[in-house]
């Protein structure tokens, strides 16, 4: 007997079986599932579960074709030979499509079934695996992209369970590794951890910190890896969580040599030179912070010498060759210097032309030493290409702890000693010296003062009367700033006058005193005064570009005409570019400004000068007047200005007389004009008025000052 047809589900004997009761046997079924007639093979039965999962109803389904239900091509194929095999069964999985056009994935089984009348059926059972399917296949998705996402990170990736068996790692955690074409290791593996522990530098604490995260599922940490070929990994490793508790470990590996390094690199450039390679400014600061800090640590009382050196007139070498040129002088000094300097010692670039060396051990005498030292290594002619010459250097010493408790109070200390020597002539040295009548601090709060005044128009200006000797005539005035300061009260010029030269915030107070003296002029003159008046420019005032053109806007705006404007130079002014200088004053002497020449004597006097340029009056300065008629001294230098004046054909006004023997004496000599306290002090610009109206014989001459600084 056929095994297969015995295996048949088969109705008992001489027993017909209701349609109704076929029926009633589906809806029973917990699945969807109909009967085919064997012998039209259309569907002559189906259940709702069926009705729902296909979306049609019952006389759609009713007398169709299996196929048209079910119509894969297996479905066609198995009925195809149904007919000739009334006991064919499959089981499968397979798709039918549902009324709306979406697939449904079922797992479908037919079997015969036989009635003992003769007829024949066919049962088709199934089982929706839709929701299954859709979700393996999202799971399948979510998978693939973190696969991706894992792939397409820069970091490596390895994924374990509580056991530190590897579950999943990226092609990047291999690479990091080295572990090749990424295949040593299959997930399940737990030896991945020998492999990793082979390349560490230390292997076996690494070993341990692992057992230790493992030992702690819920623990997190963060941890620098160095490995033996040099590299620098970080690792982070956090815990894998799945409803709450824990299933694993995630970690990610980065390489961070490359950014260490950078940083190193950033650090080295942050710390020197570029141009010379030399330390800088803030390794200086660090080195002496080191040796400070010996005291901290019971070592014995550290001693250290600071030299701050700075190349004289360096500009020049920039000016004159270029700045090619002096590149190559700046990496030259350094490479002099470093063989000054012995192996304890710090050489640093501090910007510019500016240079220190730090003497590790070393007291007066040694630092003596060292400053000769330089000055020797400097001496040497610097020869580049076709061209020599010579650079020199002003050197200041402070040491340490006397000079300084701090970084910068020693470096400031240094470098007060080097202007000390520049201001005495360059190419030396000098050990620092406390003035305790220097205030920093007060000189940066008058600082900000000043600049305060002059944009809250506070200063103002007093006017000291000029005469004419042998006549008692007034001929013009000397214009004197003057300030009063809410808190200080008067400041004098004196004070206030130098700082503003060395911040260079002079060039604006002169022309506030420009355009303030040119319009008291105006004013007068439209009040039927006519006062000539002058200013005196400082030689950075002079060496504006634009002064020139100052000076006639001021004239202009004022409607001042020029000749009774003066302007009292230094002999500052010529020091530089002598050939910039007359074409200034050139330009000056033709808008009709008169030129003079102030505290004439005290700078650099030459004759050369005085004839070259349009230069009408020279002033003697009150030094050389106050000893006036006694000293046999000044009265010497009295009678050569005059008799020089004279014979240039000058006028000549002395300063700063006070008594009627010095009046006399100048008159004798021949001096043309005098001002001083003798005759009045400065006044205000109401007083002076009053002070000379009575006086109708005004002529138009030059009035002489120097801004500021003039007392009288």
């Amino acid at each position: 007997m056929n095994p297969v047809r015995e295996a048949s589900p088969a109705l008992p004997r001489n027993t017909e079986v209701p349609s109704s009761l076929i029926g009633a046997l589906l809806e029973g079924l917990p699945e969807p599932a109909w009967l085919v007639d064997g012998d039209s093979l259309t569907v002559s039965v189906i259940n709702r579960a069926a009705l729902r999962l296909l979306g049609l109803k019952p006389e759609r389904a009713l007398g169709q074709s299996p196929a048209a239900l079910c119509g894969s091509l297996e479905d066609e194929a198995f009925w195809q030979g149904a007919s000739r095999d009334p006991f064919a069964r499959i089981r499968s999985d397979t798709v039918l499509t549902h009324s709306d056009g979406q697939p449904r994935w079922v797992s479908r089984s037919i079997s015969p079934v036989h009635t003992p009348g003769g007829a024949r059926y066919w049962l088709v059972l199934l089982h929706d695996q839709t929701r299954r399917r859709r979700a393996e296949a999202e799971r399948e998705t979510l998978l693939a992209e973190l696969r991706a996402t894992l792939e397409s990170t820069a970091d490596g990736i390895l994924v374990v369970d509580l056991s530190g068996r590897v579950r999943s790692f990226n092609r990047r955690f291999a690479k990091l590794w080295g572990l090749p074409g990424g295949l040593t290791h299959e997930p399940g593996d737990a030896g991945i951890w020998l492999s990793l522990q082979r390349v560490m530098r230390d292997g076996e604490q690494y070993r341990l910190r692992i057992e230790a995260l493992l030992d702690a599922p819920l623990m997190r940490s963060s941890d620098v890896l160095r490995l033996a070929d040099g590299r620098v990994l970080e690792q982070v490793s956090l815990p894998q969580m799945s409803r709450g508790e824990p299933i694993g470990r995630v970690f990610s590996f980065r390489d961070l040599s490359e950014k260490l390094a950078a940083h190193q690199r950033i650090e080295e450039l942050g710390r020197s030179d570029v141009l010379t390679g030399a330390p800088n400014r803030r390794a200086l600061a660090d080195r002496i912070v080191q040796l400070m800090a010996a005291v901290e640590t019971g070592e014995p009382s550290p001693v250290f010498a600071l030299l701050h050196l700075d190349l004289d007139r360096f500009k020049q070498i920039n000016d004159t060759l270029g700045h090619s040129y002096g590149d190559r002088v700046l990496r030259e000094v350094v490479e002099r210097l470093r063989g000054a300097v012995g192996a304890n010692d710090t050489l640093a670039r501090l910007g510019g032309d500016e240079f220190a060396l730090l003497v590790d051990g070393a007291q007066m005498f040694e630092a003596e030493a060292a400053a000769r030292r330089v000055q020797q290594v400097l001496a040497e002619p610097f020869t580049f290409d076709t061209l020599s010459f010579t650079v020199t250097a002003s050197c200041g010493v402070a040491l340490y702890p006397g000079d300084g408790g701090t970084p910068d109070e020693l470096m400031a200390s240094a470098e007060r000693a080097m202007h000390w020597v520049k201001e005495s002539g360059r190419a030396g040295f000098r050990f620092h010296v406390p003035r305790k009548e220097v205030d920093l601090l007060y000189r940066m709060r008058l600082d900000h003062d000043m600049r305060q005044a002059l944009a809250q128009g506070r200063f103002r200006l007093h006017y000291q009367p000029q005469v004419e000797l042998g006549s008692d005539r007034v001929i013009g005035a000397e214009a004197l700033i003057r300030w009063r300061d809410p808190q200080r009260g008067e400041i004098s010029p004196a004070e206030f006058i130098p700082l503003a030269e060395e911040s260079g915030f002079v060039v604006a107070i002169g022309d506030w005193v420009l355009r303030e003296a040119v319009a008291q002029a105006a004013h007068w003159l439209s009040r039927g005064l006519r006062m000539p008046v002058a200013v005196n420019v400082s030689a950075l005032q002079f060496q504006q570009a634009h002064f020139v053109q100052t000076v006639a806007d001021a004239l202009r705006e004022s409607m001042l005409p020029a000749s009774m404007l003066e302007l009292e130079l230094t002999e500052g002014v010529l020091l530089g570019d002598a050939d910039e200088a007359l074409k200034r004053m050139q330009a000056l002497d033709a808008l009709g400004v008169t030129l003079s020449i102030d505290d004439f004597g005290t700078g650099y006097s030459s004759l050369a000068y005085l004839k070259r340029f349009p230069i009408r009056r020279l002033k003697i300065d009150r030094s050389f007047v106050q000893g006036l008629p006694g000293d046999a001294s000044d009265v010497g230098i009295a009678n050569a200005i005059v008799q020089m004046g004279r014979a240039l054909g000058l006028q000549v006004i002395a300063e700063g007389v006070e008594t009627e023997a010095q009046r006399d004496f100048l008159a004798q000599a021949g001096c043309h004009e005098f001002q001083g306290f003798l005759f009045a002090r400065p006044l205000r610009p109401d007083e002076f008025e009053q002070r000379v109206r009575p006086r109708r014989h005004v002529v138009d001459a030059a009035v002489s000052g120097w801004l500021g600084l003039a007392n009288g």
